[in-house]
């Protein structure tokens, strides 16, 4: 095929993905109030999973209600977010669909050993991402939400949070748990590189380990308990990646013989 073949066939994939994108986004519009309570607010509510097993573990971690207000200070914030939350949410379960169409304009331009390499990376990166998404909303969100509202210059200081504000707090917290979980996808890559080893990142673990507990203690109310249950699954995609590494670097000294 020409280039411009190339792009018929790309600007196809595209459309197809928009589409699809599209009428999932009217799906979660219509049903916007259901997203708002059970997706939005839910991390600020005593029953959410993660408060409501805190609470079990330490009664001094319950709570009946945040201490938080929300409010919109726009004409518009409230239709853009909506908007916003609809393509979201038109994303995110349109991803597997999105994923294949790009898998089948990738496909044709592989040789019969590099398809089976490149089905594996889709996968990794499409399971790695999503999981650590579901673990920043699950997880990190909740914490999140209890420290910073729990946080205040003096008691006379309330908290009131635009609601665009918080739906971006909620957003971004989930992307960045599953770019966090992308570490072993990229350790292997680098180390197929020759950029990373794992010499190195065991030489550099105690370092790793305080930049996490940092990490964690930020993102955390200061209680223990909550540190440990963030911490140690970072700890433990760490503790993946020297692995995977150290897997392809044997790999590589087999070839060598």
């Amino acid at each position: 095929m020409s280039f411009l073949d190339h792009l018929e066939a790309f600007r196809w994939h595209l459309v197809r993905s928009l589409c699809v994108v599209g009428i999932l986004m009217i799906v979660v519009f219509n049903y916007l109030d259901q997203v708002i309570a059970e997706v939005v607010l839910a991390p600020f509510r005593p029953n959410f999973p993660v408060n409501a097993w805190l609470c079990m573990v330490n009664k001094d971690l319950c709570f009946e209600k945040i201490d938080v207000v929300f409010q919109a200070t726009e004409p518009y914030e409230q239709f853009t977010r909506a908007f916003f939350l609809a393509f979201m949410g038109g994303l995110v379960v349109g991803s597997p669909y999105i994923l294949w169409e790009v898998w089948r304009f990738v496909k044709p331009g592989l040789r019969s050993s590099e398809k089976s390499l490149a089905r594996w990376a889709f996968w990794s990166v499409f399971i790695l991402f999503n999981t650590g998404f579901v673990f920043g909303y699950f997880v990190i969100t909740p914490f999140s939400v209890r420290f910073l509202s729990s946080f205040k210059l003096a008691p006379e200081v309330q908290n009131i949070w635009r609601i665009g504000d918080v739906i971006s707090l909620i957003t971004e917290i989930s992307i960045a748990g599953g770019i966090l979980f992308e570490l072993p996808f990229v350790s292997y890559i680098l180390s197929r590189l020759g950029i990373l080893t794992p010499a190195f990142m065991r030489k550099y673990r105690r370092h790793a380990i305080v930049i996490i507990l940092i990490v964690a203690g930020i993102l955390t109310p200061p209680d223990p308990l909550s540190q440990i249950l963030l911490g140690v699954p970072m700890w433990g995609l760490y503790e993946v990646s020297i692995l995977i590494s150290a897997y392809v670097q044997r790999k590589k000294l087999v070839k060598q013989r």
